[in-house]
């Protein structure tokens, strides 16, 4: 035989040899493969508390659109974008020499009005002692009468000309209706501004406390609402936990809120209902526009629980390993309500009483033979970690 081909087929021989070593290993009584030694947990009921969160976004108490009521030319502006403002404190000043003519102009048409009233008003007088002498008639009284009641109507009116001109020129001064932080200011010195304007002259937010907007699925408001003792929604807010607030960097805020209203109606487009729960902000570390998360915790009780570490995900589904009657490994998906810290709430796909494999999932295959190792408990596992 050539010496090229003994040596092919010793190597030949070998890596035979070699692959029936590597592959399943065949036990005393025959071919079978040999169980794999797997720790067990088996699953237990217990209570729990369930942490949903929902995302809102804050608005101070008050939000006030500051706008002119009258038109003019900016010409000062007393406030700077970013400032904390006292309620009364001056604003804007609008352009107001127009606005005192006018005011001094209704002032001067008043003192005419009296002035005239009381030329009417004389000769009414005389005219009514006339006619007891017969000296005028009955009808010149009336038409005296009549005229003194014009005047009357006129000063009247000129009253109310100058009410308006003392109203506007008081516009002119713009100021805070409420304390709080003013926003931007899209207009400088100078700016013609008026009422009809689509931009208003700044936003003015009292932030010494917020509330936070979030909607909150039909399903979780049901059950939302089953939890809380009341017969009405007053009496149940009443009773509602406080809520934590989680900023935008993940941190909690430092107070805690209290859900205070609901909405009277769930979107027909989103199938939700929006809620509101107010925070104290003595710090001011929140404004108008800021976006958080609204943590709720919710008590569970007698509900199944698995340690995330002895899950698999796959895509959108989670698996556990579970031991059929045969001794083997089956991949079983489950679906759950929610998690707390490392467990996760089971809904449903194993019971109470069900074994899972707990450790070396990355090793196992959907119908691979196993071999109970160790069993505990959750409980047990807890303790353990």
């Amino acid at each position: 035989m050539n010496r090229k081909l003994v040596v092919q087929s010793t190597l030949l021989g070998l890596s035979l040899g070699f692959l029936t070593s590597c592959g399943q290993k065949p036990n005393q009584e025959g071919g079978a493969p040999a169980a794999l030694e797997v720790p067990v947990m088996t699953l237990q009921e217990e209570n729990g508390i369930l942490t949903k969160t929902y995302a809102s976004s804050i608005e101070g108490v008050v939000n006030v659109e500051i706008r002119p009521q009258v038109s003019g030319y900016l010409a000062k502006i007393f406030v700077d974008e970013g400032a904390f403002v006292r309620a009364g404190q001056t604003l804007f000043q609008v352009d107001d020499r127009t606005y005192k003519e006018q005011y001094k102009n209704a002032q001067a048409s008043i003192l005419a009005a009296k002035a005239n009233l009381s030329n009417v008003k004389i000769d009414l007088d005389r005219k009514k002692e006339l006619v007891s002498n017969k000296l005028v008639s009955n009808l010149q009284v009336d038409q005296a009468q009549a005229t003194y009641e014009g005047a009357q109507a006129a000063l009247a009116q000129a009253n109310a000309v100058f009410e308006t001109a003392k109203i506007n020129l008081e516009f002119c001064t713009i100021k805070a209706p409420v304390s709080g932080t003013i926003g931007r200011i899209p207009y400088r010195l100078g700016s013609l501004i008026n009422p009809a304007a689509v931009e208003p002259l700044t936003l003015l937010s009292d932030t010494h406390a917020v509330f936070a907007y979030f909607s909150m699925s039909e399903n979780d408001f049901v059950n939302f609402q089953a939890a809380l003792p009341g017969n009405s929604v007053a009496e149940k807010l009443k009773q509602a936990a406080p809520v934590t607030l989680k900023t935008a960097n993940g941190q909690d805020f430092p107070h805690l809120g209290k859900i205070d209203a609901i909405e009277g109606q769930f979107d027909k487009n989103t199938g939700s209902i929006s809620l509101r729960a107010k925070f104290e902000n003595p710090q001011g570390q929140l404004r108008t526009g800021n976006t958080g998360k609204i943590a709720l915790d919710q008590h569970i009780e007698q509900v199944v629980v698995v340690p995330i570490t002895a899950t698999t995900a796959i895509q959108d589904k989670i698996y556990v390993f579970t031991i059929s009657k045969e001794g083997k490994a089956v991949q079983t998906p489950i679906e759950v309500s929610g998690k707390q810290e490392s467990q996760y709430f089971v809904k449903s796909g194993v019971t109470a009483g069900d074994q899972i494999i707990t450790n070396g999932l990355s090793f196992l295959q959907n119908g691979m033979p196993v071999k109970v190792k160790s069993a505990t408990t959750v409980k047990d596992s807890v303790n353990k970690s």
